[in-house]
């Protein structure tokens, strides 16, 4: 008679909990590599209501706001469509609006300190606003919920000379729908959106969205 051979109890256990940490490492490594790639998740990818905006600041707080109207449909901000404006607060206390830079290409990016794939890909920023001074390009760096304490540590670490701007509340980011850092628009010089970017940039990504949005009223 042929004996079927029985595998120990501890044998199993063993194996079940090799099992268990290979796919949990596996997990894990993909988990850090999605946050490498396409940066932190900011709002649990929440879709905005909201499509526009008017401008209200507030004469006793001195607060920048805005002020949201219903949408009349879901859509959210993309390639083709006016980019909505804003008011926030630089670092010297100043009132900075989007619609002031009509006329000018502007990139607006939104980002947070912790966020590690934002700080690899500010040096990129920097070296894409040197360059294209000749093209009156603007950075606008829409920090989300950070003190203005972080906000100005990490700006004078880095030597960034482009514009951060506080998003204290993180209307403006719920505003452009960004569900996760870095996330940027290209806004040509008649405020129209011609690229939209969640994640990392890269130099030549940087670089091909810029020279679609410098000449794209040519």
């Amino acid at each position: 008679m042929t004996k079927v051979a029985e595998s120990s109890p501890g044998a199993e256990k063993k194996h079940g909990r090799s099992s268990l940490l290979l796919v949990g490492g596996a997990v894990l490594l993909g988990l850090a590599l999605s946050l490498l790639l396409f940066g932190g998740n900011l709002l649990g990818g929440e879709k905005s209501d909201e499509t526009a905006v008017f401008p209200q600041l507030s004469a006793q707080s001195g607060d920048a706001q805005v002020a949201q109207l219903p949408a009349s449909s879901s859509e959210i901000l993309d390639v083709g469509d006016t980019a909505v404006n804003f008011y926030l607060h630089d670092l010297d206390g100043n009132v900075v609006d989007l619609e002031s830079f009509r006329g000018q290409p502007v990139i607006l990016n939104f980002w947070a300190t912790w966020c590690a794939p934002c700080r690899v890909e500010m040096p990129a920023l920097e070296a894409a606003y040197e360059a294209h001074q000749d093209d009156d390009l603007v950075i606008l760096a829409v920090n989300a919920q950070e003190t203005h304490q972080e906000v100005t540590r990490f700006f004078d670490e880095l030597e960034l000379t482009f514009t951060p701007l506080l998003d204290a509340d993180g209307e403006v980011s719920h505003l452009y729908n960004v569900f996760n850092f870095p996330s940027s628009y290209f806004i040509d010089a008649t405020g129209k959106i011609t690229a939209v970017h969640r994640g990392l940039l890269t130099d030549q990504q940087i670089e091909s969205y810029l020279t679609a949005t410098i000449h794209s009223a040519d």
